[in-house]
C-alpha cells in the first residue's frame, strides 16, 4: 500500500481550519525545514485561516507564501490587542521573510534638564530615564539635539558641565566668557535667578516661546531705560539667539502642538517611511526608515507593522498624522494608547496645515527612496564586480571586514565592519577587546586569530546549520599573505571550508591605488588603477580602519580614567564618585584613615574597612 503524500499549501491549511475556533490569536506558517515564513494575528483564527485555504483571490506574495507552507502553529490570546502585541514581538524575534520588519529601531535622543543638583545641568540624553529631571524630545538625531543645545545655551545660560567639573571649578570657564553660561560654579548667579533661567528653558521647550521672548524684550527695555546698556545688550543677544532657535527648527506649525507625522512611499517593492517629530509647535527633526516589506506588502500593512514596532519602547505622542489608512486601525490605536497611558489619536488629514505636514513628509519619503534606490543600484553593480574580481560564484550578500588597532600592543582592539547590498550595516559592527592570553604584545597574526576564533565560535554555536543571515559570504582582511594564512588556518580548524577570504595589502610601494589582493594558496594580484571595484574595496578597508582606530581610542581613554579605586571589590561608580568628591583625588583616598573613610556619605563601616585594608595590603 502506497503512503499518501503529505499535504501542502491550500490543502494543508484547510486541514487546520477544522481544528480552530473563533478565538483571537496568532498563527505561524512554516516551510519544510521548519523556518517561519510568516507570523499573523487574527480577531477570529478560524475565519482568518479559512481565507488562506481558498484556491484563488490571493496576491502574488500571499500565493507564493501559501505554496511554501508545510505546517502551521497557533496560539490563542484573550484579546485582539494581545494578539497584535504578540505578533509584533514574534516578528522582531523570528524575522519571517514574508512579514514587514522595521530594521532600525534604536532609541532617539532627548534634551534633559537634570534636577539632581541645586544648579540643574542641561544635556543630551539617550536611553532609560533614570535621572531625575525634565525630558524633552524625541529629536530625530544627535545632530539636531546638539544644534538646539548650542542655541539654548546662548539664550538661557544653563550649565552643560558635569557635576565633577562643576564642583572643582575655581574660576569661570570659557563658556562663561563667551556668554554661553551664567557661571553658577563660582557663585556668579544666585540659585533663585538660576531657577528662573531653568523655568524659562522648560517653558520654551514646552512651546511657550512667545511669552519668553516678550519677557526678555520687556527686561531689555527696562535695562535700557535704567541706562544699564551692558545688561540690555546681553538681553538683546539672548533674544537674537532665541529667534535663531525658532528659525532653525524649519517647520513650526501653529495648529499642531504634539504629533508625529508618518508617511510611507512604496515603489517597486521597496518602502520608505518618513517620520517628522513635532513637539511644542516646533519641528524637532525627521528620520527616514526602510522597513523590509515582506516580499510585497501594501501601504496599510507596512504602516500597521511600522507603528507597532516603532513605538515599542518609545512613548507615542498624543496624535499621529498618517499618509495612508492603517490596517486594523482600532487595534493599533488601542495598543499605542495602552503604551502611552493615555489616548493616542491616529488621523489622516485631508486639508489644512496638518495635511500640508503629511504632504511634506510624503514628498521627503518619495525623494529619499529615490536616492536610496539609485545608491542601491550602484551598490549592486559594485558587488557584482567584486564577485567577478575575486572569483566568487555570486555577488556577496554580506561582507565582513576585519582590522586591528593598538600602540605597541597596548589597548589592542579588533574591529569588524559589515556591508551588503544596502550599504553599511552599522548595527552589525562589532569590536573585540583583545584578551591576549599567551600573545606577544604587537602580534598582529595572534590578534587576528583571536578575533576570528571568537567571532566564528559564536556563529557556529548560534547557528550550526549556517542558515541565518549572520553568516558572511566574503571576509576581507586588512593585511597580506601572513594574515590570510592565519585566517585560513582558523577556518580550517573550525571546519569552515567554503568561505571566501581575501587580504588587502598596500603593495610594495604602499601607495593608495596599488593594493595587492591575497587569497589562500594563490598568487597575489592587483586591479587596474581606475577600477570602481578597487575604490569600493578601499572604502571597505578604510571603514574598518576608522572603526578600529575609534574603538582603540575609546579603550585608551577609558584606561586613562581608571584609578586604584576601580580595583576594590564593592566600589562601583557611585561609591567612587563619593570618595573622589570627599577626598579630592584617588591618591588622597589611599592615604585616608579608617575614621575618615567612614565619614564619606554612602560608605559603611564594613566598606571603609575593605577600602582601608585594600590599600594597606598593597602598601
Amino acid at each position: 500500500m502506497t503512503e499518501a503524500a503529505p499535504l501542502t499549501g491550500h490543502a494543508l491549511i484547510a486541514s487546520y481550519v477544522k481544528t480552530l475556533d473563533g478565538s483571537p490569536g496568532v498563527y505561524r506558517m512554516l516551510d519544510g525545514e521548519n523556518r517561519v515564513l510568516y507570523v499573523g494575528k487574527a480577531r477570529n483564527l478560524k475565519a482568518r485561516v479559512s481565507n488562506y485555504a481558498r484556491q484563488s483571490g490571493h496576491s502574488a506574495r500571499i500565493a507564493r507564501m501559501i505554496s511554501e507552507t508545510r505546517s502551521m502553529m497557533f496560539l490563542t490570546t484573550r484579546t485582539e490587542t494581545e494578539a497584535l502585541l504578540l505578533e509584533q514581538n514574534l516578528i522582531k524575534q523570528l524575522k519571517p521573510v514574508y512579514n514587514v520588519l522595521l530594521r532600525d529601531d534604536k532609541s532617539f535622543p532627548h534634551i534633559l534638564i537634570a534636577k539632581n543638583h541645586a544648579f540643574p545641568q542641561i544635556r543630551k540624553h539617550r536611553g532609560k530615564r533614570s535621572t531625575k529631571g525634565s525630558y524633552f524630545g524625541p529629536f530625530a538625531s544627535g545632530t539636531a539635539v546638539n544644534r538646539t543645545l548650542k542655541q539654548l545655551q546662548k539664550v538661557f545660560l544653563l550649565r552643560s558641565c558635569s557635576d565633577t567639573v562643576f564642583q572643582n571649578r575655581t574660576r569661570p570657564c570659557l563658556l562663561y566668557q563667551i556668554r554661553r553660561c551664567s557661571g553658577p560654579c563660582i557663585g556668579l548667579i544666585t540659585p533663585e535667578a538660576y531657577a528662573d533661567l531653568v523655568s524659562d528653558a522648560e517653558q520654551f521647550l514646552s512651546g511657550k516661546s512667545s511669552k519668553i521672548q516678550a519677557d526678555l524684550a520687556q527686561q531689555m527695555q527696562e535695562a535700557s531705560d535704567a541706562l544699564e546698556f551692558e545688561r540690555a545688550a546681553a538681553l538683546r543677544d539672548r533674544i537674537r539667539a532665541l529667534t535663531a532657535v525658532q528659525q532653525s527648527q524649519g517647520i513650526n506649525p501653529r495648529g499642531v502642538d504634539e504629533a508625529d507625522v508618518v508617511a510611507v512611499h512604496l515603489e517597486k517593492g521597496q518602502a520608505c517611511v518618513q517620520v517628522f517629530f513635532i513637539r511644542a509647535h516646533q519641528s524637532w527633526g525627521n528620520r527616514d526608515f526602510y522597513p523590509r516589506t515582506g516580499a510585497g506588502a501594501e501601504e496599510g500593512e507596512i504602516l500597521e507593522a511600522f507603528l507597532a514596532q516603532f513605538y515599542d519602547g518609545k512613548p507615542p505622542p498624543r496624535q499621529i498624522l498618517l499618509s495612508h489608512p492603517v490596517e486594523n486601525e482600532d487595534l493599533v490605536q488601542e495598543l499605542l494608547s495602552a503604551r502611552a497611558g493615555r489616548a493616542v489619536d491616529l488621523r489622516i488629514p485631508k486639508r489644512g496645515e496638518k495635511a500640508e505636514l503629511v504632504e511634506n513628509a510624503l514628498r521627503n519619503a518619495r525623494e529619499s527612496l529615490g536616492r536610496r534606490m539609485s545608491e542601491s543600484a550602484t551598490q549592486t553593480r559594485l558587488l557584482a564586480g567584486l564577485a567577478e574580481a575575486f572569483g566568487l560564484d555570486e555577488a556577496p550578500r554580506r561582507i565582513e571586514v576585519y582590522d586591528n588597532s593598538h600602540i605597541m600592543g597596548q589597548h589592542a582592539v579588533g574591529a569588524m565592519v559589515v556591508a551588503g547590498p544596502e550599504g553599511w550595516m552599522k548595527n552589525q559592527y562589532r569590536k573585540f577587546t583583545i584578551k591576549g592570553e599567551g600573545l606577544t604584545p604587537g602580534d598582529d597574526f595572534g590578534m587576528m586569530r583571536e578575533v576570528l576564533t571568537r567571532r566564528f565560535e559564536k556563529l557556529l554555536k548560534d547557528d550550526p546549520a549556517r542558515q541565518s543571515e549572520a553568516w558572511p559570504d566574503l571576509l576581507l582582511i586588512d593585511g597580506g599573505a601572513g594574515q590570510v594564512s592565519t585566517v585560513a588556518r582558523v577556518m580550517a580548524e573550525m571546519g569552515i571550508e567554503d568561505l571566501a577570504v581575501v587580504g588587502v595589502a598596500k603593495g610594495v610601494e604602499r601607495n593608495l591605488g596599488r593594493e595587492e589582493f591575497h587569497r589562500p594558496g594563490e598568487a597575489p594580484f592587483a586591479l587596474r588603477h581606475n577600477d570602481p571595484v578597487l575604490y569600493f574595496v578601499q572604502r571597505l578597508r578604510d571603514e574598518a580602519h576608522r572603526f578600529a582606530i575609534g574603538s582603540h581610542r575609546q579603550a585608551r581613554a577609558k584606561a586613562s580614567t581608571r584609578t586604584p579605586l576601580d580595583e576594590i571589590p564593592g566600589v562601583g561608580a557611585a561609591r567612587k564618585r563619593a570618595l573622589l568628591a570627599h577626598f579630592g583625588s584617588a591618591k588622597a583616598v589611599t592615604r585616608a584613615g579608617l575614621p575618615d573613610l567612614m565619614a564619606v556619605p554612602g560608605i559603611s563601616e564594613a566598606m571603609a574597612r575593605t577600602i582601608h585594608d585594600f590599600f594597606n595590603e598593597r602598601g
